[in-house]
């Protein structure tokens, strides 16, 4: 079952040119293209199957810069004030709220790290605090248990993933930027070596500056144009459920169990870090790349299927522009909720708070996380392909960013100076040889 999300119509006429063409219609697209629209930009955004379709629709919601890398950090801070600028701006409604984010747990280990974030996080002038046993306890009373402690990230929040997107395309459209669904980028035209061109199913769009922010999809895409982007996807399942009259927080986690609101009297529940790896060609091709990052969250996941396989956005195989290309054969990537998962997550979930045994399940679903061998996105130009600007690989975080990683985005391509560094995202962080570094965070 698909996440809950508001549709959007289509732009009805494809553009013979743009100033800029986005390949990718989830949150990093979208709102890369109303930031470039603002600044009198003519923009046009394809997306294959629906806006918000696949992972920037099925993620927690969470905006958060507590536990973030020290990479990211700087990205999350500034998105979080562009959230709250975007609807004041736009008048149209993400469910942007700075509600605050509260960690619990039992676990000395897992304390001892927050704490050491918090350190760090507060040497960057970041908001967060430990709480105590008794305050854990205090904050966690609808648990009905006892905690050793936990942490409060004050200025923290949580938006809709099924309105956010959407919201941002309808007010690209309105600042003159066009969106196109159903209509899937099959590869690029070049002129002296530089992009000149977009080529779709429904025709060529001329343009000199094209942003991939395709998401799972996009390393395939850049492997059509000889770019080597190391990439992998695994698979998470989330549940809904109808909470009614129930009081509980917008964002609560624990290591058994996550809660966060999501529309009137329904929540999501979801067990953190519980994924499924799915074997795949591209995943074997980069798999030495990402050992140190299984090493370190090994416990987390677990072995998968063929549903990656069998969705084809992670072959190895190349095709021809004037065919059918596996983004056509597959609209958008739906896998099947593992039941497993559910069954546990609904387990846990009573076990914590015993009124949620009694609740409807609403909806589960499922999506591809895609991720970079270092946890941290691939934001920046193309060296081998001038005019090309890579925007990926955000490893489960592109939605709570999205907004401060696409208004970077915005800012390499115009020139301006940039919101926060751009070096940390380069794609030569991956050259052949070059060490991998992953955060405990």
């Amino acid at each position: 079952m698909p996440a809950p999300l508001q549709f959007i119509k289509s732009t009805p006429q494809l553009p013979a040119e743009a100033d800029v063409v986005i390949i990718g219609g989830g949150i990093i697209g979208v709102f890369t293209g109303f930031y470039l629209a603002k600044r009198g930009l003519k923009v046009a955004v394809l997306e294959k199957g629906v806006i918000s379709g696949e992972q920037s629709s099925r993620n927690w919601g969470w905006c958060r810069q507590q536990n973030r890398d020290s990479r990211e950090l700087p990205l999350a801070t500034k998105a979080l004030d562009l959230w709250e600028q975007f609807g004041i701006e736009s008048g149209e409604d993400t469910g942007f709220r700075r509600c605050g984010l509260f960690y619990v747990s039992n676990d000395q280990e897992e304390i001892d790290t927050w704490a050491r974030w918090g350190e760090y996080a507060r040497s960057v002038n970041v908001k967060t605090r430990m709480l105590t046993s008794q305050e854990a306890t205090e904050h966690g009373a609808f648990t009905g248990q006892p905690w050793k402690g936990g942490v409060h990230s004050q200025n923290d929040g949580i938006a809709d993933p099924g309105l956010a997107v959407p919201a941002a395309a309808k007010a690209l459209m309105a600042l003159g930027g066009t969106v196109h669904q159903a209509c899937a980028a099959r590869g690029l035209e070049t002129t002296g070596g530089a992009v000149s061109g977009v080529i779709t199913e429904r025709g060529t769009i001329r343009t000199k500056t094209v942003i991939h922010a395709g998401g799972a999809w996009a390393s395939s895409f850049c492997r059509q144009l000889g770019i080597v982007f190391p990439q992998a996807t695994v698979r998470q399942t989330i549940l809904g459920v109808g909470t009614g009259a129930l009081s509980l927080p917008d964002a609560f986690y624990s290591k058994s169990l996550s809660i966060t609101r999501r529309g009137e009297g329904t929540h999501t529940l979801a067990i953190s870090g519980r994924a499924k790896v799915d074997p795949t060609p591209q995943f074997l091709k980069f798999q030495r790349q990402f050992i140190p990052m299984f090493r370190r969250r090994w416990k987390s996941t677990s072995p998968g299927g063929l549903q990656a396989f069998k969705a084809g956005h992670e072959t190895l195989k190349r095709w021809r522009l004037d065919r059918r290309t596996p983004m056509e054969a597959m609209r958008i990537l739906d896998p099947r909720p593992d039941a497993k998962t559910v069954r546990m997550t609904l387990e846990k979930a009573a076990e914590l708070i015993p009124a949620l045994g009694s609740v409807p399940m609403v909806a589960s679903w499922a999506g591809f996380v895609d991720s970079t061998p270092d946890g941290v996105p691939v934001i920046g130009g193309v060296p081998a392909l001038p005019g090309l600007i890579l925007a990926a690989g955000f490893s489960g975080h592109g939605f709570g960013i999205g907004p401060g990683a696409a208004h970077l985005v915005a800012d390499i391509v115009t020139g301006d100076d940039p919101i926060v560094d751009p070096r940390p995202y380069r794609l030569e962080r991956f050259m052949p040889g070059a060490a991998i570094e992953v955060s405990d965070f």
